[in-house]
């Protein structure tokens, strides 16, 4: 398997870019370049991720394409059109987003949410930017979440039906799932049943910890690997039963000694369970 994250260092170039990523101990990356990137620079990147053996993990179409705001929604709309475009040229294993939200916050939680037909809006969004861009070489994924489609493996599996586009995919985040007491303490039965129902569409990987507080009423927080209770030693077998460039990309932690402090961490598992990390 693979790891990657955020990069700290020069990646001015294509080729400190890579020098960075190598020094980071990482064989995965966040995509490099924007889509306003010229061709010729768009390319070299390309280039050097080949070289160096980097494989371009996803691309981030953060946004809302559900939002009830007309303007938000369009603008949306097109910016995922946008980002997945730019995972097709550059070859990433995906480019991810949420579903979405109809509430105020693009990320957040409201009663429409969890219905049919936000559950339909979703189906109708996803498929409206697969046919529009006409991706060959990437993937779109939804991230989960804890107050949003896709909340689980089977919610996931029926949007894929429902959708029912080759170039729709998975991306995992076992601990935007992680929003009870049971799923936190059964957290290897969860990641085992997301493994078990989409591991075949799973195209990139998050890496995360959570805990939860000794207070009322439920209090969860995200915090980095090692830290909290996610049962990565489950989560690091499952994914290295999958296609050797699946990555694991770290994410949200606030500075660069933090991030190695998790990639430590995640690396240390692997060693105890005899998973080999690229």
């Amino acid at each position: 398997m693979r790891l990657g994250g955020p990069i700290f260092g020069d990646s001015s170039t294509p080729d400190s870019w890579a020098e960075t990523v190598k020094n980071h101990g990482y064989s995965a990356a966040f995509c490099p370049v924007d889509a306003d990137t010229d061709d010729v620079t768009i390319d070299a990147y390309i280039e050097a991720a080949k070289k160096a053996d980097i494989v371009i993990a996803e691309v981030g179409a953060w946004s809302n394409p559900i939002s009830i705001d007309d303007a938000e929604r369009e603008a949306a709309l097109e910016k995922c059109r946008v980002q997945l475009a730019l995972a097709d040229r550059v070859g990433a294993n995906c480019c991810v987003n949420i579903a979405g939200s109809r509430g105020p916050k693009w990320d957040g939680p409201h009663p429409d949410n969890l219905t049919d037909d936000t559950f339909d809006l979703i189906v109708e969004s996803v498929r409206s930017i697969i046919d529009d861009v006409k991706p060959t070489r990437t993937f779109y994924t939804l991230e989960m979440m804890p107050w949003a489609y896709p909340d689980s493996a089977d919610s996931y599996l029926r949007l894929i039906e429902a959708i029912n586009r080759a170039q729709c995919a998975v991306h995992l985040d076992p601990v935007n799932i992680v929003n009870s007491p049971e799923r936190y303490f059964r957290s290897g039965d969860l990641i085992r049943d997301c493994f078990a129902k989409l591991g075949p569409h799973m195209k990139s990987c998050h890496a995360k910890d959570i805990t939860l507080a000794n207070k009322l009423t439920v209090h969860l927080d995200e915090t980095r690997p090692g830290l909290g209770r996610l049962d990565y030693a489950t989560y690091l077998r499952e994914l290295n039963r999958l296609a050797p460039d699946v990555p694991l990309m770290l994410e949200h932690l606030p500075s660069a000694e933090e991030y190695a402090l998790g990639a430590q961490h995640i690396r240390s598992v692997a060693a105890e369970v005899g998973v080999t990390i690229q």
